[in-house]
């Protein structure tokens, strides 16, 4: 009987296989002139390509400026959207005063911001880290709230009895059982950030790796614009791998008893 990591690793095997039968159907067709090359070229040209920008090093100097940028609004939108949630989600009377603002703000489209945003911050480093860090805000706060709110209040009772400080009670039993829900909006954020970090730099950069693309596209390099591509989902791929490997040092406690339900 095939245990549930073994299910996962055939399960992924096969979204390997499926995207290199993508990439192999993709190079015969062009290969074949089957496609227009000039939009669509060999993807070993495009690999080959990529190589070279690699070995060149001006990609990657465009990918640092776009990670420093990403991070930075990350760790920022996680402190802070943490740091608040945990208030709201303990203080009713917080929650209650904040929430008619956070329910205004929360639906309106980060992308429909980004003009006023210009408007106040022009089209600096600020700019594209404001607005990471606005997308990546909700997701983090609501499941810091949701994880705080919906802490079994007998733990909280009890740690209380027993002459838990506020700070111990923050630290043994809040953190601790919030921290799953949390980890899930961090985990979602984490993608925000990318895609909000290429529009940012597509709508007023001069650099980074999404102007890299679209200025790619603008003068028709089509081998940059696709290597441009590769290269961001590479990085969001890796980001998903690394957080993924974090959150499960983190909460592996929560994942054992999770594992343990379900068989």
């Amino acid at each position: 009987m095939r245990g549930p990591g073994r299910l996962q690793a055939e399960s992924r095997l096969w979204g390997y296989l499926f995207l290199l039968g993508l990439l192999a159907l993709w190079e015969v067709l062009a290969r074949a002139e089957m496609v227009n090359t000039l939009l669509f070229p060999r993807v070993s040209l495009i690999l080959t390509y990529l190589g070279k920008l690699l070995t060149a090093g001006d990609i990657l100097a465009q990918v640092a400026i776009s990670l420093a940028r990403s991070l930075s609004a990350y760790l920022i939108a996680a402190l802070f959207a943490i740091s608040l949630g945990i208030v709201m989600g303990y203080y009713r009377v917080v929650y209650e005063v904040v929430e008619p603002f956070m329910e205004m703000l929360r639906p309106m489209p980060i992308v429909a911001l980004i003009p006023v945003i210009i408007l106040f911050l022009g089209l600096g480093w600020q700019m594209k880290v404001f607005i990471i860090f606005l997308a990546c805000v909700w997701p983090i706060l609501l499941n810091t709230i949701d994880g705080v709110r919906g802490i079994d209040a007998v733990l909280v009772h009890t740690a209380r009895t027993l002459g838990a400080s506020p700070m111990q009670l923050l630290r043994y039993v809040i953190l601790p059982a919030a921290l799953p829900v949390i980890v899930t909006g961090l985990r979602i954020s984490v993608a925000t950030s990318l895609i909000l970090m290429v529009i940012s730099e597509m709508i007023g950069g001069m650099n980074g790796i999404g102007f890299f693309i679209l200025n790619a596209q603008r003068k028709m390099r089509v081998l940059d614009m696709f290597a441009g591509i590769i290269i961001l989902g590479g990085i969001g791929y890796l980001f998903n791998f690394l957080f993924r490997l974090a959150s499960n040092r983190l909460i592996h406690w929560h994942l054992g008893m999770t594992r343990l339900t379900r068989r």
